[in-house]
């Protein structure tokens, strides 16, 4: 591990002619746990001079590295920017460590420079070197952090991840639960939106259909809306409409449990969970790379990505990423056109680190597939309708525009003392002609309201801070002040223009009507303010065994609703809450760390429903709580972690002996969640898990539904996928998916539900040369089996269907 010496945060390091930055030349341990263990007792000679046997596969190349140091016991460091979009040929023979490793960077333009005390530090290639040479031996003195971008081995999770008023952590020093997938990942899955990336993992479920237009989910079971994610850590700028713009992403970062201390009250109060999305960057190496794609119906694609660094030690660096696509989906009647351009620029230097991302999403979805609800009479639910089936009109339609920004900043004022801050828009235009279908009857009867639906959300968001380091005996501090805000303007009209009648089987059409009565424009209805201070401080001891985190976050919750009509002031809600949490990891071995945690989530308290004793009393935020412990396992070569969960929300009952409203009712969830990821074996990779939930309802109005099941919270959630480089055709991957989620209750008393059901998503993919530059073809088929089912059952938005059967290719060539 690369030494940290009180250096200097970001200074500049001369080491054998080679210019390190603390954060552009991050040290990154690439053999973990075990492997590292084994490295550092072997003495450095020995390694290098002891014969192997390794087998690693063409392909990236920075999971071939990662298997590369887990075979050798060799300790690597360096920017993982050097790495990532590379390739290499492979390795497969015995070789010494050194041999193997100029084979395994030949051609790749990084080279490799030798450590004293044993490892290597990667680096560009210098000019006229050769491709395979082992560059002069290189002394580390840099104070240095690892890479934020460090993968684990398999290439499909990173290790570390962002924890907002925490910063990066590596997930085996973080104290709660944190998948992070890859923009590997997203690309070799095909994935078009946030709805298929959470499928990798067990304690994520969507609830909206995955063919239509927008993408909300469950977390733990408990809702989580698009508007509750965020983007660089900011809340506010995701489009709450987006089907696209994955392209421009780094991570996908999912945190599971309640998140108030760490980034602030999420905008619509999501408590189960919290999804950040990392936005690329240049690259020390320059990109160029283009996808073009297909899925089935007949919708075609494009994507393609620049990279460039430029200026004194590549200061500068700018990233764009634009892509379309536009086309029949495999649902009758609908085609999707979704378009997205983004822009991402940064600098630095040895104190400062400034970034800009611009962007612009626009989506036009055709006879979109939407949630179906049930009118209040109890009859079973009827059986999932075919998925090709289109429940509107051909000529429905969604559409929305997104432009956005933000600006980030960082400049170090000592070695561990730096300010930072950050500020960004967003301006949404949506406009939905559609219908709300309401189920009568287990026959799969229903009616059909329609709705002109405009709206908009315009948001301004900011933040800013100090971090620090500093000593107090033999207590090591890591704290953060910060202060946040989100200002939201939005408008929606939703007037009904028109009711049918019709059958989930056999859905018929109407006549089109005139839209001329109606505004295809909306007025502001609501404004909304979050403001946030918080402080946080993670002690470390024993010689950063144990980990204590210690920090509380006051919240202010302002609200104002307006007359669509008059537009004069029809109610306020302004309230706040102070949020303590506590976190901790203890690591009994480098490969094991036992962690817990007590956080909070914060949601807008209700107003008391009209005809109660106390009708209109605006109660305070919402506070629901979470305690967590478990152990998470790092074998190097394969990750596991095994946590106990409860969250309790609180929820608003009439007591039905005094006719009051209060805040007496409480769902509590509590479960068991088994994750594991990573390269078990040469060429095999495994992503997913499998989380266990029990949902219970206490405290009901007159006691009537105490000990029920929550509603939409599935017993059983399974996610397992797997990949597999075939040793006899190089170049060539296999890939498989299987997602299984148990019986859901759809109402309180527990007297209609929703079967359990399994999909089965499987692929391959190939890697090839052409012309001397990395080709890749992918093909995969999700929901194989073609299976019709309810994918989910919500209080909130209704029943969700699942997506047909759907066929997706896609080629990437790399210049």
């Amino acid at each position: 591990m690369l030494s940290r010496k009180n250096t200097g945060i970001g200074r500049t390091r001369s080491i054998g002619g080679i210019q390190l930055r603390r954060l552009s030349l991050a040290a990154r341990l690439i053999c973990a746990g075990v492997s590292l263990t084994a490295s550092m007792s072997m003495p450095a000679a020995a390694q290098e001079s002891a014969v192997r046997a390794y087998d690693i596969p063409p392909g990236p190349l920075t999971p071939a590295l990662n298997s590369f140091a887990q075979q050798s016991g060799t300790f690597l460091a360096g920017d993982s920017a050097l790495t990532d979009g590379k390739r290499t040929r492979g390795l497969r023979g015995s070789y010494t460590t050194r041999e193997a490793l100029g084979l395994l960077l030949e051609g790749s333009g990084v080279a490799a420079a030798q450590r004293p005390a044993g490892g290597y530090v990667l680096r560009a290639q210098p000019a006229g070197s050769t491709t395979n040479d082992i560059l002069p031996t290189v002394e580390v003195n840099a104070a240095t952090e690892p890479s934020t971008a460090s993968v684990y081995a398999g290439g499909q999770v990173a290790r570390r991840s962002s924890l907002g008023l925490l910063g990066q952590r590596d997930f085996m020093e973080t104290p709660f639960n944190v998948t992070s997938i890859t923009a590997a990942t997203i690309q070799n899955q095909q994935a078009r939106t946030i709805g298929d990336v959470v499928k990798n993992d067990s304690s994520v479920r969507t609830i909206w259909p995955d063919v239509s237009y927008i993408s909300q989910f469950t977390i733990r079971g408990f809702p989580t809306q698009t508007q509750d994610m965020a983007v660089n850590g900011l809340y506010g700028i995701v489009p709450p409409q987006m089907t696209g713009g994955l392209e421009a992403v780094e991570r996908v970062e999912i945190l599971k449990g309640p998140s108030a201390l760490l980034n602030g009250m999420a905008p619509t109060g999501g408590v189960g969970g919290n999804i950040n999305l990392v936005t690329k960057r240049a690259t020390d190496t320059p990109i160029t790379q283009f996808t073009a794609s297909y899925y089935s119906d007949a919708q075609f694609g494009a994507h393609i990505d620049l990279g460039r660094r430029f200026g004194e030690d590549n200061s500068w660096g700018i990233r764009f990423n634009g892509a379309y696509r536009d086309g029949r989906t495999g649902v009758n009647d609908q085609s999707q056109r979704a378009s997205s351009a983004t822009v991402g620029i940064d600098y630095r230097n040895d104190r400062l680190r400034v970034s800009a991302d611009l962007g612009y999403h626009e989506m036009r979805t055709d006879a979109p597939t939407r949630i179906v609800y049930t009118d209040n009479a109890n009859f079973q639910i009827p059986a999932a309708p075919d998925n090709t089936l289109s429940l509107g009109q051909p000529w429905y339609f969604a559409r929305s525009n997104d432009t956005f920004g933000m600006i980030q900043g960082e400049f170090d004022l000592l070695p561990d003392l730096s300010v930072y801050a950050a500020a960004g828009a967003r301006n949404n235009d949506f406009l939905g002609l559609y219908n709300f279908v309401y189920l009568q009857n287990a026959n799969g009867a229903f009616r059909a309201n329609q709705y002109f639906q405009p709206t908009f959300s315009n948001t301004k968001t900011a933040t800013a801070g100090l971090k620090g380091k500093f000593d107090t005996g033999p207590v090591r501090h890591e704290f953060n002040l910060s202060a946040t805000s989100l200002h939201t303007d939005s408008g929606v009209l939703a007037p009904v223009i028109s009711t049918y009648s019709s059958n989930l089987y056999n859905p018929g059409s109407v006549a089109q009507q005139s839209l001329a009565p109606y505004a295809s424009s909306a007025p502001k209805t609501s404004e909304s303010d979050l403001d946030s201070l918080a402080i946080a401080d993670t002690l470390g001891l024993f010689d950063q065994r144990l980990l204590l985190t210690l920090g509380a976050r006051q919240q202010n919750v302002k609200v104002r609703n307006f007359s669509a009509v008059t537009g004069a002031q029809t109610s306020l809600y302004d309230r706040s809450k102070v949020t303590p949490a506590v976190g901790l990891v203890f690591k009994l071995a480098p490969s094991l760390s036992l962690y817990g945690n007590y956080i909070e989530g914060l949601s807008q308290g209700p107003t008391a429903t009209a005809g109660t004793v106390n009708s209109g009393e605006v109660f305070a935020p919402i506070v629901s709580k979470q305690y967590e412990g478990g152990v998470k396992y790092d074998g190097g070569k394969l990750a596991a972690t095994v946590g106990l969960f409860q969250i309790e929300q609180p929820s608003g009952i009439v007591n039905q002996a005094t006719n009051v409203y209060g805040l007496d009712g409480e769902q509590r969830n509590q479960g068991l969640e088994i994750n594991m990821f990573g390269e078990p074996g040469a060429g095999v990779r495994v992503l997913g898990g499998v989380t266990f939930i029990r949902g219970l309802m206490s405290k009901t109005a007159g006691g009537v539904n105490d000990g029920k099941k929550a509603v939409g919270v599935p017993t059983t959630q399974a996610n397992l996928g797997g990949e597999w480089d075939l040793p006899f055709v190089p170049g060539f991957t296999l890939t498989g998916r299987i997602i299984y989620t148990s019986s859901q209750y759809y109402n309180v008393a527990n007297t209609q539900s929703i079967p359990s059901w399994t999909r089965l998503d499987a692929g391959a993919r190939y890697t090839a040369t052409i012309s001397g530059k990395p080709v890749v073809i992918r093909a995969s088929i999700e929901n194989l089996l073609d299976k019709n089912y309810w994918a989910a059952a919500s209080s909130s938005f209704g029943l969700a269907r699942g997506a047909p059967r759907t066929l997706i290719i896609s080629t990437t060539f790399d210049f």
